[in-house]
């Protein structure tokens, strides 16, 4: 990193109190803490996003090219079959390259990069679809695991390749038994180790970022728990418990876990530490947006919950406590601001999407 290089960097700022326009909240979203300025200063080469065009992608490649040096390229790859989302990246100084990454040649023509953030998958809509599911699923991160056996890779996954764990424990830890509900959620397992068998074969370094339930204002499951209370709608509790952690805060770790790589590489939890009830969601948004809170269904004795230890020791508390993400959620509710329609599903105990 040049000594010229200093970006602006969200230390000693304090939390704002609210967003009042998706530009301010995007803008937010993207602007980087010193520590992942050092950490991505330590990972030399040019950086690979693959599967940009979801809900976390376009903030994350921000916030990468906002906390590397401008000599550096940020590679953004995706089919960008959404509008605006590939002119967007671009007016930011982000590259971008369409790409099906099912295509084995395609794949092989992306530039070699000496790390890459791996954020393709498939989940809605999983059960209409299985083969694609388990296409996109195991498939695709094997051909990109040969390709770039070279690089640093940080491989998103999910809290779902665990089977649900008591309510009253510490929950699943990376070295917990991967035995989950429903076919989608064995995919993700699929996917994991494809990653690891060709770590094993080619030495790379990564991490397999086993990410529960990021928070931004347009979705995510306290968007999900206030928008029914503020419709009236039903909060059913059966699935009574979650792990929840602000998007900023979880695309940080996972730039951030390119300079804690391993070889071979290896799980990592990332969610906020709270085991959080969802009766208590429904009940505080209720009283912050002064609307009753109707709901249904009994808490089940398990859930799908992580112990976040690890992430703690290599990064610390998330920056954005709960307290602040339900304020931030109720504010954008109550304005009726634009929601991405995109409901996470939380309640689902099948593990059908």
């Amino acid at each position: 990193m040049t000594a010229e290089f200093s970006p602006a960097v969200l230390d000693g700022l304090p939390l704002p109190d609210c967003f009042e326009t998706e530009e301010a909240l995007e803008a937010y979203l993207s602007t980087p803490t010193s520590d992942l300025v050092r950490d991505m200063a330590r990972t030399e080469g040019d950086l690979l996003i693959l599967g940009v065009g979801g809900k976390m992608g376009p903030t994350l490649a921000r916030l990468a090219r906002n906390a590397m040096a401008p000599e550096r390229r940020v590679i953004a790859v995706a089919r960008f079959s959404e509008p605006g989302v590939r002119e967007q990246l671009e007016a930011h100084g982000i590259e971008t390259i369409a790409c099906d990454l099912q295509d084995r040649a395609a794949l092989a023509q992306l530039p070699q990069c000496a790390n890459v953030v791996f954020m393709a998958g498939r989940k809605f809509g999983a059960g209409g679809n299985m083969p694609l599911t388990w296409a996109m699923n195991a498939y695709v991160p094997a051909l990109v695991a040969e390709t770039f056996a070279r690089s640093r890779i940080v491989a998103f996954s999910t809290a779902c390749v665990y089977p649900f764990v008591p309510v009253t424990g510490q929950g699943a830890a990376e070295d917990s038994p991967l035995a989950p509900p429903g076919e989608y959620a064995n995919s993700c397992v699929g996917r994991e180790r494809l990653f690891e068998h060709f770590s094993q074969l080619h030495g790379t370094p990564g991490r397999l970022f086993r990410l529960s339930y990021a928070i931004d204002l347009r979705y995510g499951v306290l968007a999900d728990v206030a928008t029914k209370v503020w419709r009236g709608e039903p909060v059913d509790v059966t699935m009574g418990h979650v792990n929840v952690i602000w998007q900023g805060d979880a695309n940080t770790q996972a730039l951030r876990c390119l300079a804690a790589a391993t070889v071979p590489t290896s799980p990592i939890n990332v969610s906020g530490p709270e085991t959080t009830s969802v009766r208590w969601l429904a009940e505080e948004f209720a009283r912050l947006l002064e609307r009753p809170a109707t709901i249904t269904g009994a808490e089940a004795p398990t859930a799908w919950l992580m112990n976040t230890g690890e992430a703690e020791r290599l990064f610390g508390y998330p920056r954005v406590p709960l307290s602040q993400l339900m304020l931030w959620v109720t504010d954008w509710t109550r304005r009726e601001q634009r929601l991405y329609g995109k409901p996470t599903k939380f309640e689902s105990r099948d593990g059908r999407y």
